[in-house]
């Protein structure tokens, strides 16, 4: 059974819909409700996500209008680039795409965050839905309208805030995930419940045998919960302007270091030690205790993500912070946690004290 939609929204106004289903049967008449049909619609997907599921969707889509297009690109975080944003640019052109058309992101967040990006800047922007087919795309990134592509191996460093016009989630493709990827995703829902829910945290670790069975009604209630948090995140702060920050917990580090292992981590696994190297400075700070900080690490290893990396220099990760996005003027927007489901934005984190996370993790 579908959960009831989630609706997003923006200055108190209603901006978009989540729809959480368990197969592609309801979405032509969801893009019919949010007065989508009759448009001409591109499929974007990537190798792997496309056999699978492009044909099933543009079934669907066929239902409502006459013209659906096809873009496929070679799936791996190493072709969210501006090379492959070309290749759809030339794509939406060829099929005569104009500004009242529709870009469809059918896959995990490299396809939804470079599809978005496509739509924000083709004819300086036209809508886009997002499909989301991975737990990490399906609790994070298909929400909130970030969307960019990685420049010369330096992480969404290209970008835009372009919000969907709605988010449709097939839960049923989540049983054709690796378990890397499956791990991936519970990276960053950890993650949530560190932000701002301990008990969604606690809730979290003790059913991980039940979650990792992928039961169905688990991760329904895991995906509603994330998105829940991460919607009200967003409708307070559309732009990053303060709170948004928050989500970026464990980020700055685990993205040095996704960008130095060449991204053969996956994003998800680097958020995890990402959020390994936070708790080291939360403690090292007196915020966490060393039983909070083991809580954080065995709730990691329960659902096999790395604790550590191996064969990198500290002073390289270090560096690589420098380069981080989030940077101001010169001072590093990091996110420290003052206990577990309780996380803030801190300016003076030091050298020092990045050095003590990034030894926690390296070896």
């Amino acid at each position: 059974m579908a959960e009831e939609k989630l609706l997003v929204k923006r200055d108190g106004d209603f901006c978009y819909p989540i729809y959480f289903e368990n197969d592609f049967q309801a979405l032509s008449g969801a893009l019919k409700e949010e007065g989508l049909a009759g448009k001409k619609m591109c499929i974007v997907s990537d190798s792997t996500v496309a056999p699978l599921y492009a044909e099933q969707v543009k079934a669907e889509l066929l239902k409502i209008t006459d013209h659906v297009c096809q873009f496929v690109f070679p799936a791996g975080e190493a072709h969210k680039n501006l090379d492959i944003v070309e290749d759809l640019y030339q794509c939406l052109i060829e099929n005569g795409l104009d500004r009242k058309s529709l870009v469809v992101a059918l896959g995990g967040g490299v396809t939804g965050d470079l599809s978005g990006f496509g739509a924000a800047t083709y004819l300086r922007g036209i809508d886009f839905i997002q499909i989301p087919t991975t737990l990490l795309a399906q609790v994070d990134s298909s929400v909130g309208g970030k969307t960019g592509v990685d420049f010369r191996q330096f992480k969404n460093m290209v970008g835009a805030f372009h919000q969907p016009r709605l988010v449709y989630m097939n839960m049923a493709t989540l049983q054709s995930l690796p378990e890397r990827e499956f791990g991936c995703g519970m990276g960053e829902i950890l993650k949530t419940g560190l932000i701002c829910d301990k008990e969604f945290f606690d809730f979290v670790c003790a059913n991980y045998e039940v979650i990792r069975t992928m039961d169905p009604g688990m991760l329904a209630v895991m995906i509603r919960r994330c998105c829940a948090i991460k919607a009200g995140v967003v409708e307070r702060d559309p732009k990053e302007q303060g709170e948004r920050a928050l989500l970026n917990l464990g980020h700055t580090i685990g993205h040095a270091v996704e960008k130095l292992m060449n991204f053969q981590l996956l994003h998800g696994q680097c958020v995890g030690i990402g959020l390994v190297a936070a708790a080291a400075i939360s403690k090292e700070r007196g915020l966490l205790t060393q039983e909070e900080y083991q809580q954080v690490c065995h709730a990691l290893e329960i659902y096999n993500l790395p604790l550590y990396v191996e064969g990198l220099s500290p002073q390289d990760i270090l560096a690589a912070t420098k380069k981080d996005k989030k940077m101001e003027q010169g001072q590093i927007k990091f996110i420290l946690m003052d206990g577990l489901g309780k996380s803030f934005i801190d300016k003076t984190v030091t050298d020092e004290e990045l050095l003590v996370g990034i030894h926690a993790i390296c070896r």
